[in-house]
């Protein structure tokens, strides 16, 4: 922020359109959880990846339409994922032209890192707003605007949409 420049004060975000509420609570979170994530050597999608594998072992073309993520975009993640030891891939049993990601026990321990993280430096204390109370109606209010909006095809998907974290 520029000198003499102030954050606004309660009244002035008051009058803000509920969009741009919701886009800067977003920004301002995602900065602290990136932060957080960094420190941890993860990042928000290998998070997500990691919560998906807690699930059990997924193919990699899997992980991308669970994470609404093309295939390209979900091998750098699992390249970086893999590169720091938090999963590893081998041969579907199933299908020996397929190679699954399963997580690994580092990966399982990051993963419980981030979790506590999450609830401990990431929370809404101060706000006077419940973590719970919060959460209950974020998952309403992203269920109602899913089914509002027009089905998008999994190639256009950048991942801004994903699930998880």
């Amino acid at each position: 922020m520029d000198p003499g420049e102030t954050e606004p004060g309660a009244d002035e975000l008051a009058s803000w359109p509920t969009g741009r509420l919701l886009a800067v609570a977003a920004r301002l979170v995602e900065q602290q959880w990136t932060s957080v994530l960094a420190e941890l050597g993860l990042t928000h999608a290998g998070l997500i990846v990691l919560h998906l594998l807690g699930e059990g072992p997924l193919a990699q073309r899997a992980l991308a339409r669970r994470c609404e993520v093309t295939d390209q975009t979900m091998s750098r993640t699992l390249e970086r994922l893999s590169r720091e030891g938090f999963v590893a891939r081998a041969p579907d049993p199933a299908d020996s032209r397929r190679r699954l990601v399963a997580i690994t026990a580092a990966g399982r321990e990051v993963h419980a890192r981030a979790v506590r993280a999450e609830r401990d430096r990431i929370g809404l204390s101060g706000t006077g707003i419940a973590d719970d109370q919060l959460r209950e109606q974020l998952v309403q209010l992203i269920s109602g605007l899913r089914e509002d909006r027009p089905a998008a095809s999994p190639a256009g998907r950048d991942g801004s949409g994903g699930s998880g974290y």
